[in-house]
Parts: C-alpha cells; sequence; structure tokens
C-alpha cells in the first residue's frame, strides 16, 4: 500500500506488505508438494511426524496460497497507482522491470532453441554416439513422422500475427482516448489467443509423436509447450487488462499496466515466428509428412 504521509522526492515508498512473506511459503509448499508428489507419488512410506507428505494437498495448497498472493499484490499495486504514488520516475523503474523480465524470457527460451538446434545441426556427431543411434544420424530422427507446417500450425501463425494488430490497435485506440475500440481490440485479442490455444491442443492431441523415447519430440513439446503456457499467461495478462479497460482504468497519459502487456503479447509472437520457421519448417524439412 502506499503511504499516506507527505513526501517531498518522487520515488514510492512502500508500505509494510504480508505478500513478500507469503509469496515465499506458498513457493515453499508449491515446489515442496511438487517435488514430493513427483518424487513418491504412490509410495505410502513417505512418512514425516505421521504425515504422508506426498498428498497432493500440499502442492494445490502451496498454488492457491501463490495465485491469491499474485492476486493481492497485483491489486494493491493498481491501487497505488490510482493513488499517485506511481510518479514518473516510478513509471520508468516500472519499465525497466518489465524490459529486465522479457529479457529474461528471451533467455529461456534460447535454451530450448539451443537444445534443439545441437541436436537438429549434428545429428550424426560422431562423439555423440547415443545421439547417433537415437536419431540414425539425420534430422528429422528416422521413424519420426513430422506435424504439416502448413496446416495447424501455418493457422495459428496468422491468429497469432492477427492479435498482435489487434493489440496495438488497442494501444493506439488508448492514446487517442478511445476507449470504445480499446475494448473492442482487447476483447479481439483475447478471443484470438483463446483460439490459438485451443488449437495447438488439437495439435498436441493428433500429434504423430510424444514427449517421452525421442529427442525430436522432448526439443519440439518443451520449446513449443512452453510458448503455449506463455500465450495462456499473455490472455489471462490481457484479460485483466479488458476488464480494467471497461472499468475506465486506463488513460492516454496512465496506462502502463496495458503497455507491460501489449510488450509481453509481442514478445510472444515473436517467439512463435522463430519456432514456426525453425521447428516446423526447417526442422521438419525433408521429414515425412504425418497423414501425407
Amino acid at each position: 500500500m502506499a503511504s499516506t504521509t507527505h513526501k517531498h522526492h518522487d520515488y514510492h515508498m512502500v508500505d509494510p506488505s504480508p505478500w513478500p512473506a507469503l509469496a515465499s511459503l506458498g513457493a515453499f509448499f508449491l515446489l515442496f508438494g511438487a517435488v514430493a508428489l513427483f518424487r513418491f507419488h504412490g509410495d505410502k512410506t513417505f512418512i514425516v511426524f505421521g504425515a504422508n507428505l506426498a498428498t497432493p494437498w500440499i502442492f494445490y495448497i502451496g498454488l492457491a496460497i501463490v495465485l491469491y498472493t499474485m492476486y493481492a499484490w497485483w491489486s494493491d499495486t493498481i491501487r497505488e497507482s490510482h493513488q499517485g504514488a506511481h510518479t514518473p520516475v516510478v513509471s520508468m523503474h516500472l519499465r525497466y522491470g518489465m524490459i529486465m523480465f522479457i529479457a529474461s524470457e528471451v533467455m529461456f527460451f534460447v535454451a530450448w532453441f539451443w537444445a534443439f538446434f545441437d541436436a537438429s545441426l549434428f545429428p550424426g556427431e560422431a562423439i555423440q554416439a547415443a545421439r547417433v543411434q537415437a536419431l540414425g544420424g539425420v534430422w528429422p530422427p528416422k521413424g519420426i513422422e513430422v506435424l504439416d507446417p502448413l496446416h495447424l500450425p501455418l493457422f495459428n501463425t496468422v491468429t497469432l500475427l492477427l492479435s498482435g494488430t489487434t493489440v496495438t490497435w488497442a494501444h493506439h485506440a488508448m492514446l487517442e482516448d478511445d476507449r470504445k475500440s480499446l475494448i473492442t481490440g482487447l476483447a479481439l485479442t483475447v478471443a484470438l489467443g483463446a483460439i490459438f490455444s485451443f488449437v495447438q491442443y488439437i495439435e498436441y492431441a493428433h500429434a504423430p509423436f510424444a514427449f517421452k523415447g525421442s529427442i525430436y519430440g522432448a526439443t519440439f513439446f518443451m520449446a513449443t509447450g512452453f510458448h503455449g503456457f506463455h500465450v495462456f499467461v499473455g490472455v489471462i495478462f490481457l484479460a485483466v487488462c479488458l476488464i480494467r479497460a471497461i472499468r475506465g482504468h486506463f488513460t492516454p497519459h496512465k496506462h502502463f499496466g496495458f503497455e507491460a502487456a501489449a510488450w509481453y503479447w509481442h514478445f510472444v509472437d515473436v517467439v512463435w515466428l522463430f519456432l514456426f520457421f525453425a521447428i516446423y519448417v526447417w526442422g521438419g524439412w525433408g521429414g515425412q509428412i504425418h497423414g501425407a
């Protein structure tokens, strides 16, 4: 919460808040519950002080605490903005924080692209005998049927690029103080993001390869799956902005929450373009297309 005392500077001195401690507690329960559940699932011997710590309830309790903390903490941030705590200096630092967050996400995807290109560019490397045996010395690996990039992947590419134009339209409408177009553009962006996620679900359900037992499947699902998760997060991010736009929270001069969501969504767009051309088009070039 923002301090109500008079100040003579542009910085935001945050009042004592329970959210950092509660977030730490929730993250501990979430991680501990997940590890215990995955490691000892079905094993009734993992008993500590008479309690079975392999129960899924520890994970669910941690998840609930984390989600509630996210909601409460961001609600406080929005309230602080309305109270005038987000001065130009604070707003600049919020932008720096979002830029650094997106930069960290870029490096996160670099790891998955690195794994994919390392396997696909050197499928017959002699020093990697196990890899050569698993891939057959070629990419796509022998026995793997790939997805047709001109089918669902191309549809999702057009869908996501279109969503990038609608969120840009919404941004410009906000700068022109056109609230109706802002709401329309955000609603279309959320809908297009939801369509993308649904189509990706259909693609996964009909994929001719699995995550396990194949380097191709593992690299494919890790890269596209994490991108799909980021699309899901982005849809929630934009849906919250849509609710705030309907409530009249954004003005041409005060709209960082929406601006951050738009930055994140454009990042998601760019990553998908790399995924589409690297994994679907180039990565499946010369392979047997599923259903062809």
